[in-house]
């Protein structure tokens, strides 16, 4: 990925994706992850401002967490598929979309804190 990089962590310090691009534009939001053949394990895209997501164009699976303003996380989608769309997330800020998987094996659930770093 080419633009900014952050490490995405839960609040003690574990490590959930390594290398997790920001959509600092407008024009990143909106072309997202569309068109990707794949997304590799530790790899993923944050878009902020953003409390819902779609999947239209796209070509494989994500989970994706929304967080509020601190971090909090409000919700998990798991795995969801080309062609649908995530519900409105009422006071989430931002959208972290990752590899299929991601979010369950980093124990990641609605409650707990990520941060960027």
């Amino acid at each position: 990925m080419r633009a900014m990089e952050q490490r995405l962590e839960t609040a003690d310090g574990r490590l959930v994706a390594e290398h997790v691009e920001v959509a600092g534009t407008m024009w990143r939001r909106f072309m997202g992850l569309m068109g990707r053949a794949d997304l590799p394990a530790g790899r993923g895209l944050a878009l902020s401002p953003c409390s819902s997501i779609h999947m239209f164009f796209m070509r494989i699976p994500l989970d994706v967490a929304f967080l509020d303003r601190d971090g909090t996380v409000l919700r998990v989608y798991h795995g969801i598929r080309p062609w649908r769309m995530s519900r409105i997330v009422r006071g989430a800020h931002t959208a972290v979309e990752l590899h299929e998987g991601t979010l369950r094996a980093a124990g990641v659930e609605p409650g707990q804190t990520l941060r960027l770093t």
